[in-house]
């Protein structure tokens, strides 16, 4: 409470003392675009407002400030946005946006969004990060908060909306071409003009390559390049001023090898691996070295068309129409043990993603007191995924040493082929099988999504000050799953309770009964060695026999009990066990959600300069569904399974979806622009129930609802231009989040045995949720003066700040804070050059963006560095 009164205060005062140093400062040109908040146009909420008149937290960054900061894609916009949050996961495609604190990943496909991003009006359910490669970008519009009024499900965090340029009926364009550090090449372009008096059009293009930032020791190659290019193409007819249709297509390639994994805890299994002739850069994240055995490619294509239509008619009635197709195909394969050794030859997945849209919307535009918007939304996916993980040639003798380590040396993966194979009358039948080469799951999966909504908001001007405004949204969602998974790790599929192998565990008890019985009557502390016992036997035959007797009698009475298996400690190993597939006689594989948000909201217009708003609004997120390797039964319908005799070998319980997100945001705002000096003010708390929480757990993804999560926090932004040249620019971002319930959480602790961390089951509740800041600050400076009658100086500097976080749950000592500075300088001509040197990071500030749990390595942990410092040269031409 004393950092969010000081805070509050601290703004207030800087609300009150600013104007009057700043209002009789002349105009700036040519910066940032915070400062006009009177002028800007934003189309986010589907009408054409300025941002001063929009009564919402938004952000706007307009391309001036993308071109000068070398914005790249929407990871580095987190630089100048610092209620965003953005991390690049496994791959080039996979990025999580989070927006005050709320969202979750994109590595799995059917994981819903909670940030909705658009581009042009046009959803796009899965989004590589690449918006600086869209040729002639206009601007990016971030809202934050529930957004589900009007855009139904998946806004329960926010909105990102880009919007690039329309085709002009006026022949022009640019291009561009940049040069950096790891040879990195930029180059870009766009052309517009008329076809005829009403038929215009634009052409773009770009190509973006780099050297990869990190080096693969083992393979001598370089990984986390860049190797992407893209066409995209509009046509407008524009018959008259009150009609127009936009036809947009577009088609965009990578081909990477992304994205590298570090090793930053280096568990047990570092040392066997390190034995076995593999190597890993152990516990030294930021060396940007990596041992691996394959790259990890990923090739991707997406593309798609979308058309627009709009028409004003003659009653002050506007009608809009958009409709699109998009598709992606991703194939990429990653050596996801992270290190030199052939454990895992194969982590394949080949993603197909279809996606139809159609929305409609009539809007007013009265003389009259009551304005309104009403529309629908249809949305139709189609996912097909198929994955292959497969053991490699180091599988079987890295796993035998797992075995040894597990039972005290007691055991190898010989011992158990040949005792497993005798007790089922079968001597040969598991001889040399356990985690051989090529044994591993084919998976197969399909989901299909078919959602439409129906909304709708009303503004009724009680006076021409004061604005009330109501809005509705009905969405539904249903989406049908299926999946095909095969198993051939063999090892996974023994039941090490099967009756079967009853005599062997009796053995096991027996002998580690009797070591553990014999050490404490020796006072040893531990267990007694073979010698040890064999010498008690012979100083006290009558002593050793009794010890024997209750030892076996105990083995005997236990040797099916699950609880007491000595084997247990083996499960550990069952990497890749026999899979359950649905739909089946119990379950459906199918989700069914329906939802009424609704937002009302008060504005407030004191004079032409100040405008204040309240507003409760209320968001909702469809149910997602786990399309990976853990997605499991939950417990009732796995005991459902297991009395209709369905049930798989060492089939456990989880999950197959997790529900709905339901989020609720009560908000106060105050916007302010003047001649020189604008500012945005926000409080609010938020919350959600049912927040879809993610988290890797070494082999798969669990995906639980966390009952409840809020967050309290303050926005601030304020832009200053005190002389015309010079601009500054500050934003700060207070969040004070908590699980309010999260009894089945899951965090990273201590690993059951051998040392290490490894995500285990924890009670969340009143506890912060990781990766969150309670600061983001974000700061800039643009300088642009005139040297000639041709030639103007341009100059520009940020600063993007994140407090200590711990970045995963339950990783103390892990922690991440971010500070980066971004630097360019550069002239610009009125023939339309423009030269200019930059830098990004150029302190080369290093941290860590995400930790998980090391696959099939317990105890380690890995993670995915931070991009080092690069800077470059930059021409542009303008025509």
């Amino acid at each position: 409470m004393k950092k969010f009164e000081l805070l509050a205060a601290s703004a207030f005062t800087l609300l009150l003392a600013t104007p009057v140093m700043a209002q009789d400062a002349p105009a700036a040109q040519d910066t940032q675009i915070a400062q006009d908040s009177d002028e800007i146009v934003v189309t986010a909420t589907k009408r054409e407002t300025t941002l001063l008149d929009t009564p919402i937290a938004v952000s706007v960054t307009n391309s001036e400030t993308i071109q000068r900061a070398q914005i790249r894609d929407l990871i580095d916009l987190q630089t100048v946005v610092p209620s965003l949050r953005v991390s690049q996961l496994q791959s080039s495609a996979n990025t999580n946006f989070i927006i005050r604190g709320f969202g979750n990943g994109a590595n799995n496909a059917g994981i819903e969004p909670s940030v909705g991003v658009f581009i042009d009006g046009v959803y796009r359910s899965r989004s590589a990060a690449q918006i600086a490669d869209l040729p002639n970008l206009e601007r990016v519009e971030v809202l934050r908060g529930p957004q589900s009024t009007l855009f139904g499900k998946n806004a329960s965090a926010g909105i990102i909306s880009i919007v690039t340029a329309r085709p002009k009926f006026e022949f022009g364009g640019n291009i561009e071409a940049s040069y950096g550090n790891y040879n990195a090449i930029v180059v870009k372009g766009n052309v517009t003009g008329p076809l005829s008096d009403t038929v215009a059009f634009s052409l773009g293009g770009n190509y973006n390559t780099r050297d990869g930032y990190v080096r693969d020791v083992a393979l001598n190659k370089d990984v986390n390049n860049r190797n992407r290019y893209g066409v995209r193409g509009q046509l407008l007819f524009e018959p008259s001023s009150d009609f127009s249709i936009r036809l947009i297509g577009d088609y965009d390639r990578i081909d990477e090898n992304c994205c590298a994994v570090v090793n930053v805890i280096n568990g047990p299994t570092g040392a066997i691996i390190g034995a076995l002739g593999g190597n890993l850069d152990r516990a030294n994240p930021f060396s940007y070295r990596v041992y691996n055995n394959v790259l990890s490619s990923n090739k991707i294509d997406n593309y798609g068309g979308s058309g627009e239509i709009n028409y004003n008619l003659s009653d002050g009635l506007s009608l809009t129409s958009i409709t699109s197709y998009r598709k992606v195909k991703a194939l990429t394969d990653q050596d996801s043990d992270f290190t030199s050794l052939d454990i895992l030859q194969r982590n394949s997945q080949n993603l197909n993603i279809g996606t139809f849209t159609q929305e409609f919307r009539v809007a007013s535009d009265f003389d009259g007191p009551i304005n309104f918007l009403a529309g629908g939304f249809f949305f139709d996916e189609r996912i097909r995924q198929a994955n292959a993980i497969q053991y490699g040639t180091a599988g079987r003798p890295y796993a035998d040493q797992l075995i040894r380590a597990a039972s005290g040396g007691a055991l190898n993966a010989v011992t158990l082929e040949n005792t497993f194979g005798a007790l089922e009358g079968a001597p040969t039948r598991y001889q040399n099988t356990f985690f051989g080469r090529g044994q591993g799951l084919n998976e197969n999966y399909r989901l299909h999504d078919r959602s439409f909504s129906l909304f709708g908001t009303i503004d009724f001007e009680v006076t021409d000050k004061f604005t009330l405004t109501g809005g509705l949204n009905y969405t539904d969602d249903r989406k049908n799953f299926s999946t095909n998974v095969i198993s051939t790790d063999v090892f996974s599929g023994i039941n090490l309770d099967a009756p079967q192998y009853a005599p062997f565990r009796n053995t096991l008890l027996f002998q580690g009964g009797l070591a553990q019985q014999v050490g404490t009557l020796l006072g040893l502390g531990r267990s007694a060695t073979a010698a040890e016992i064999g010498a008690f036997a012979g100083a006290n035959p009558a002593g050793y026999a009794a010890v024997a007797a209750g030892v076996q009698a105990f083995a005997t009475a236990n040797q099916n009990n699950p609880a007491a298996n000595p084997l247990a400690g083996l499960r550990a190993l069952q990497f890749l066990p026999p899979f359950m597939n649905l739909p089946n006689s119990v379950e459906p594989g199918r989700t069914q959600d329906d939802n009424l948000s609704y937002t009302l909201r008060a504005a407030y217009k004191f004079n032409r300069n100040l405008n204040a708003y309240v507003t409760y609004a209320t968001g909702f997120k469809a149910s997602s569904v786990n399309l990976s390797r853990d997605s499991r039964p939950s417990a009732a319908d796995l005991a459902r399974l297991r009395t209709a005799g369905l049930a798989v070998v060492n089939l456990g319980s989880g999950s197959r979806f997790a529900g709905p997100e339901k989020a609720s945001v009560y908000e106060v705002g105050v916007k302010g622009s003047f001649d020189s000096f604008a500012f945005n003010i926000a409080g609010f708390k938020q919350y959600i129930l049912g927040f879809q929480s993610n988290v890797f757990t070494g082999t798969g993804f669990s995906l639980l609802n966390a009952p409840k999560e809020s967050v309290t926090g303050i926005e601030f932004d304020t832009s200053i231009t005190p002389v015309k040249a010079l601009n500054f620019t500050f934003a700060l971002t207070y969040l004070d989040p908590k699980y309010d319930s999260f009894a089945n959480g899951g965090a990273i602790g201590p690993a059951t045995a051998g040392g290490g961390l490894t995500v285990i089951p924890t009670n969340l509740t009143g506890t912060r949720p990781a990766g969150i800041p309670e600061f983001a600050i974000s700061a800039g400076v643009n300088f642009t003066q005139p040297l000639s009658d041709d030639i103007t100086l341009l100059m520009h500097a940020d600063y993007d700040h994140s407090s200590s976080v711990r970045i995963a749950e339950g990783a103390v000592g892990l922690e991440r804070e971010i500070n980066l500075v971004n630097l360019s300088a550069g002239i610009r001509m009125t023939n339309g050059l423009e030269l200019s040197v930059w830098g990004r990071n150029v302190t080369n500030d290093r941290y860590l963006s995400t930790i998980f749990s090391s696959v099939a390595q317990a105890g380690s942990i890995s993670g995915y560095p931070s991009m080092p410092r690069t800077y470059g040269v930059t021409g542009r031409f303008n025509f």
